[in-house]
């Protein structure tokens, strides 16, 4: 495609600076991370919080537990 829209002199600049990163289909990081939003979302932020200041230490606190526990994805 950038042949076809930049002359072949500027599409092989363009095409040198772009990194492409393999992502699986199936069970890609993105997944993982809707999962674990989703996780959050049930296990810490169902409450009422009152304040920016209660929500960081809120989700702080839920994050070291996680960590702590070694939580995964399956």
């Amino acid at each position: 495609m950038l042949f076809k829209a930049f002359s072949p002199q500027d599409a092989r600049r363009i095409l040198n600076k772009i990194e492409f990163h393999y992502t699986p289909k199936h069970a890609s990081w993105l997944n993982m991370v809707e999962i674990e939003i989703g996780n959050m979302n049930k296990q810490c932020l169902d409450l009422r919080i009152a304040s920016t200041e209660e929500l960081k230490a809120d989700l702080a606190a839920w994050e070291w537990r996680r960590n702590t526990k070694g939580s995964g994805i399956n």
